[in-house]
């Protein structure tokens, strides 16, 4: 489990395609000073585990299913991404509860620059095999992970939603990289997908006079 509250800003310096999968191996001295084989970092928001620790870099082996849902699908030598270890037992809960199970990702489309924060606007894609969008999830004042960054939804539509992000975010974050076009990872809030899980079920056994 995380807390979305990024670490430190790595690097991704090798990438070798596989058979429906990748081995990237990334560079991250803060994250890798304690790291063992076995333990769970999350990589712009997708939990990997860490195989071959060594020298402030280690490597993750990634899952076609993977590679699909997320960004990581184009990353290359020289992506910059967040980094954040697994939250300690006993350890503040910063941000909010963050599997690294990335949902989906969406593209930055608007950007505003206000005097002391900035507003970025991201546009939702539908999930995986084409269902209904992501946003349904998605509520104002909500939490939602973006690139593995805990974030506070201002506002929502159907197909949208939008943050502010203050000067520390998108000083220590690639956030303030993004750029109009930029993709980037979702993790919506588990809490709303166990309820709609629920509800349908109930709602199904009411439908069938179970």
């Amino acid at each position: 489990m995380f807390t979305g509250i990024v670490e430190e800003v790595g690097e991704i310096v090798d990438v070798v395609a596989q058979e429906d999968a990748a081995r990237l191996r990334v560079r991250g001295p803060l994250v890798t000073s304690d790291a063992r084989p076995g333990d769970s970092i999350a990589v712009n928001g997708v939990c990997l585990t860490v195989v071959e620790p060594s020298d402030g870099e280690f490597g993750v082996d990634v899952m076609g299913e993977t590679l699909r849902r997320s960004s990581l699908a184009g990353a290359t030598a020289g992506t910059r991404v967040n980094l954040e270890r697994a939250v300690a037992a006993g350890a503040r809960l910063g941000g909010h509860i963050v599997q690294g199970h990335v949902d989906g990702t969406a593209a930055v489309v608007e950007r505003t620059e206000h005097e002391q924060w900035t507003t970025v606007r991201f546009r939702v894609g539908g999930q995986e095999g084409g269902g209904p969008g992501l946003t349904r999830y998605v509520v104002e004042k909500g939490s939602i992970a973006v690139d593995g960054v805990s974030l506070t939804v201002t506002e929502v539509d159907d197909e949208s939603f939008a943050v502010g992000l203050i000067p520390t975010t998108l000083r220590e974050t690639t956030l303030g990289e993004r750029t109009v076009g930029s993709t980037v990872n979702l993790e919506v809030d588990v809490v709303a997908k166990y309820v709609e899980r629920l509800v349908g079920a109930q709602v199904g056994s009411a439908g069938s006079g179970k």
